[in-house]
């Protein structure tokens, strides 16, 4: 089993930067590959990255490949996302997830994901 933990959320202008980061407890981190979602107020849970269990491969939204990395660190068990040029439309509270995966591939479905953190919200201002 694996514990997330979101941070790195907050208040930010239109056309800013966060890095948010999935910090995971327990063993075996690179066991998992590591999807972000996101949910806005009214919508439905959407996928916005995900990176495989060794870090090779990495999948993204439509909405956010242009500006955002997903990269992990292993040792530190950590998953960080960075994301630039936010727009009003990235508010949402932003949630890692953790698919046990014996390939080195990550799904963009959250059925594929089996634990998940508490989120982190984001707000954009315009």
């Amino acid at each position: 089993q694996v514990q997330l933990v979101e941070s790195g959320g907050g208040l930010v202008q239109a056309g800013g930067s966060l890095r948010l980061s999935c910090a995971a407890s327990g063993r075996a981190f690179s066991n998992y590959a590591i999807g972000w979602f996101r949910q806005a107020p009214g919508k439905e849970r959407e996928f916005v990255t995900a990176i495989s269990r060794s870090g090779i491969n990495t999948y993204y939204a439509d909405s956010v490949k242009d500006r955002s990395t997903i990269r992990r660190d292993n040792a530190k068990n950590t998953v960080y996302l960075q994301m630039n040029g936010l727009k009003p439309e990235d508010t949402a509270v932003y949630y890692c997830a953790a698919d046990v995966y014996d390939g080195d591939n990550a799904s963009d479905f959250t059925s594929a994901y089996d634990y998940w953190g508490q989120g982190t919200q984001i707000a954009i201002s315009s």
